[in-house]
């Protein structure tokens, strides 16, 4: 039976799916030494050196796919890296772990008086009389603990004298008719789930110890309703983001749990605005689940070099819209390089040098700041962007290393790379 490395917890299989894989891996060196020393004997070519060449790809790959399954997931350099995007942070830096102002929360005064018997004096036995306003104060961070209740709800029935009218009082509002759990309660549950990432199996423990008896069907029930209530939002809140001039879109892995062979090939797509982000779960990242997530849009797309984008922006019969590709995307095939190939972090200088502008841009007024952008745009990134081509052009590399796909990568992006010199949006 197929082991399914993504969500087998058996740490006994899964040692021996390593140990398999191992054995096939030392297989495929061996078949590679020999399939590459005829390959270059066929072409007059050195051996040795044809193998050192291969072997030297397989490393980078083998290194590369280390570092995704064990190494950090950040893609800062170590020491100032003029290449990495600008911080959206400001003020100083914070300082030890000194208390903090908890200006939003409530502040609630607590007066502590002595007991009876300590209000005498141990000098002459006289008694201890309040000193008006004079209190030693200190402060604390305290917890009220979360509490389910049961609320009765008795809704008041009216009569008129004429005994022709019955009316009833209207009672709270409902995700389902004839629900027993509130709006609250269902909210709280999504939140706990989709902000603080609690599983609802989490969640029912939590309410048992708190004295709700639970299940977690119950709790996906209430999480069912309200999505059924939101739906109308999160469609406009896509139709917002669509009606932005410049959008951002990428897609990433979305597996599932269960459900069959094809639970794992899911991806959640996101498109941005500048003041909102859409998320879509689809079932794969074809072109047509990117036509099913871009709909009509008729401005800028900003994408990595996924072709699906390419491929829609060819085919769809409605509204043209313009591509231009993330430079962030390309610096990470560089920082992906540069362990292998320190030419690399030449192209990752350039790229800082890029960002540096960027951020002198948009720290102008925000009046003045599209303006701004296309001045520096035009007369300090458009000479750091024919510099970029010309290394692309003549830096040498071998094609399926690191560095040669870096580069491949770059050249076959470089139309909508550069878009952004004319488009300061």
């Amino acid at each position: 039976m197929a082991v399914r490395i993504e969500t087998e917890q058996d740490i006994e299989r899964l040692r021996q799916v390593a140990l398999l894989q191992q054995a096939e891996l030392d297989r495929l060196y061996q078949r590679l030494a020999a399939l590459t020393a005829a390959l270059a004997q066929a072409r007059g070519e050195d051996a040795t050196a044809a193998l050192q060449l291969e072997l030297g790809v397989l490393r980078e790959q083998l290194a590369q796919r280390t570092r995704a399954l064990f190494g950090p997931s950040s893609e800062q350099r170590r020491g100032p890296d003029p290449s990495a995007p600008p911080s959206r942070e400001t003020g100083t830096p914070r300082a030890g772990h000194g208390p903090h102002a908890q200006p939003a929360l409530p502040l609630v005064e607590q007066v502590h008086e002595l007991d009876e018997a300590d209000r005498i004096c141990p000098q002459c036995g006289g008694a201890l009389a309040a000193m008006r306003e004079q209190y030693e104060e200190a402060e604390e961070i305290d917890v009220v603990a979360r509490s389910f209740r049961v609320v009765r709800h008795r809704r008041q029935k009216y009569r008129c004298a004429c005994g022709d009218c019955v009316d009833t009082a209207l009672g709270p509002p409902k995700l389902v008719a004839g629900g027993r759990y509130s709006v609250a309660f269902a909210s709280e549950v999504a939140i706990a789930k989709y902000l603080d990432h609690q599983p609802l199996a989490r969640q029912e423990r939590q309410m048992r110890r708190q004295g709700l008896v639970v299940e977690r069907q119950t709790l996906w029930d209430q999480l069912w309703a309200l999505a059924g209530h939101l739906a109308p939002t999160g469609e406009a809140l896509h139709a917002h983001v669509l009606g932005a001039d410049v959008i951002l879109a990428d897609e990433t892995r979305w597996p599932l749990l269960g459900g069959g062979a094809g639970a794992g090939k899911w991806h959640a797509w996101a498109v941005a605005s500048a003041d909102a982000i859409s998320y879509r779960i689809q079932s794969s990242r074809a072109t047509s689940a990117a036509h099913d997530v871009l709909g009509a849009f008729a401005g800028i797309a900003v994408t990595d070099g996924y072709a699906a984008y390419e491929a829609l922006r060819r085919s769809r019969a409605g509204p043209p819209f313009t591509l231009a590709h993330c430079w962030s995307h390309v610096r990470r095939k560089y920082v992906e390089a540069a362990p292998h190939h320190p030419v690399a972090t030449e192209m990752l200088d350039q790229i800082g040098a890029l960002y540096a502008i960027e951020a002198r841009a948009t720290a102008a007024d925000p009046t003045t700041r599209v303006a701004a952008v296309a001045d520096l745009r035009r007369t300090e990134s458009a000479r750091i962007v024919r510099e970029i081509h010309r290394w692309v052009l003549t830096t040498p590399a071998l094609p399926r290393s690191l560095l040669g796909r870096a580069i491949a990568y770059t050249r076959e992006l470089w139309a909508g790379l550069v878009r952004f010199l004319d488009d300061a949006r």
